[in-house]
């Protein structure tokens, strides 16, 4: 009789959990817009939840440690005349996050440290571009202020937000509506998914498809589709029958799938998840109640089940931190911020570990927040692979950076004068060009303040005169 051996895995036995009542975020009106996106977007600093609000689309920010009751009157970002469909963090600056709406806008918006007296109505910058709504978002992972977006227009438009220009538009690769956009690891190619049921893989600097499958799930139900770290894609689909379906694919043989794996019934959209950090992806349905984890390997079967979440309440949508938002100390591998019809509730997922030290073999460098690029190195060509940080020490979220814009004068064509830059002088170190810029502006400050003491002194002496002139 043979035995049959478990598979070794450090994940076997990752549990997830819910927080406590008094960790949760209370009394928040979740957007009731019928859209497969996850309404919710986390870093190390702040939670956005789109939001209900009338006349308009809006969101609300809140600082990571505000858990409890929000107050009624707690300001919102509120600047779209539609519903915002979907909202991403910058990953180089965790003050900065751009937002997609049904009026065919995206905005970016400064988020401050502080919490705000009123709304927040002013985005640095709108980029306008598509005809129909835009209802996806995704930022560059390795390249400064590099943005993708794709609309209800079957067009992909990726922005450089640092000057509010198009890089790329790609506009004629898709002849139906857009499902998921994901970029690789380095942000060298993209991976879509559409209605006309083809997974493509785009290299978008030469608005090329490299590779595509057509059916790759047979369903007529929306199709999605993330990279991993060794190259394939993972994607979750619907069979035929319109059972949930999840696939894994090697896009230079995309004949034949790596791994097939039917799943359920259940009607609602499987959100991937995935960490390249442990390869492990976590699946979320909207409208589903549990969350589903498997470990993505190079040993046949491919995708292995570890494991399912399972709560009452339905998910609305869902928020991930990225990973040096995590509690190393806690071993807690993943983070997830779930949406409730009027809370968020945050889920961990922990690897039970009995020593209370540094647990390298769970946390590699991880990406972390200063960019490997600029956007015209990006466009010219070159990649790179994000900059990493160690998570042995902890992680603490840089102060407050401002997102500079710097229009360029359409009007003057003009070559620039000496060598070509890549960092423009607004992204200059703060010693170099902040520092100057502050002085003056405190010099100038202090010498109206002196002029305005001074007339005021003149004005009394007057008022004095008079008085002693009428007595």
């Amino acid at each position: 009789m043979s035995r049959r051996v478990v598979r070794q895995s450090k994940f076997r036995h990752v549990f997830g959990q819910a927080a406590k009542a008094d960790q949760a975020y209370e009394d928040i009106r979740v957007s009731k817009v019928t859209w497969d996106s996850a309404f919710c977007a986390v870093n190390p600093k702040f939670l956005a939840i789109i939001v209900e609000a009338g006349g308009g689309g809006a969101f609300i920010v809140l600082p990571l440690a505000k858990t409890g009751r929000v107050d009624k009157n707690y300001p919102l970002v509120t600047g779209h005349t539609g519903p915002v469909l979907d909202i991403d963090w910058c990953p180089h600056n965790d003050n900065v996050i751009a937002s997609a709406s049904d009026d065919t806008t995206v905005m970016v918006w400064q988020i401050p440290d502080y919490t705000p007296v009123r709304n927040i109505t002013e985005p640095v910058i709108t980029l306008e571009g598509h005809s129909k709504r835009v209802g996806i978002l995704s930022w560059h992972p390795t390249a400064r202020n590099v943005l993708l977006s794709a609309g209800g227009d079957n067009v992909i438009i990726i922005w450089n937000v640092g000057t509010g220009e198009v890089l790329l538009s790609l506009d004629d690769i898709h002849p139906d509506v857009i499902h998921s956009v994901c970029w690789n690891s380095n942000g060298s190619l993209l991976a879509t998914t559409c209605k006309d049921k083809t997974l493509r893989i785009i290299d978008p600097r030469k608005s090329q498809v490299v590779a595509e499958r057509f059916a790759a799930h047979e369903g007529m139900r929306p199709m999605r589709a993330v990279f991993t770290r060794l190259g394939h894609i993972f994607t979750t689909g619907f069979t035929r029958m319109s059972q949930r379906e999840l696939g894994l694919w090697d896009p230079n043989n995309f004949e034949e799938p790596v791994a097939l794996q039917e799943m359920d019934t259940s009607n609602g959209v499987l959100l991937p998840f995935y960490d390249p950090d442990s390869s492990i992806v976590y699946l979320c349905g909207k409208g589903d109640s549990s969350i589903r984890y498997f470990e993505i390997t190079d040993e046949p079967p491919f995708v292995h089940y570890l494991n399912t979440f399972s709560s009452k309440e339905p998910q609305r949508g869902m928020g991930f931190m990225p990973k040096r938002g995590l509690d190393v100390s806690k071993c807690e591998i993943a983070r997830f911020y779930k949406l409730h019809e009027r809370k968020c509730e945050p889920i961990v997922m922990t690897v039970p570990r009995k020593s209370d030290l540094f647990q390298d073999d769970l946390y590699p460098d991880t990406p972390g927040p200063e960019p490997a690029l600029e956007a015209d190195e990006w466009l010219s060509g070159q990649d790179a692979e994000p900059v990493l940080i160690s998570l042995k020490e902890g992680y603490v979220p840089p102060k407050h950076r401002e997102l500079r814009i710097t229009k360029r004068n359409i009007l003057d064509v003009r070559p620039p004068a000496g060598p070509r830059r890549s960092q423009s002088a607004s992204e200059a170190p703060l010693s170099q060009h902040t520092l100057e810029t502050l002085l003056e502006e405190i010099k100038a400050l202090r010498e109206r303040v002196q002029a305005q003491e001074e007339r005021i002194t003149a004005l009394e002496n007057m008022l004095c005169e008079l008085v002693d002139g009428t007595d």
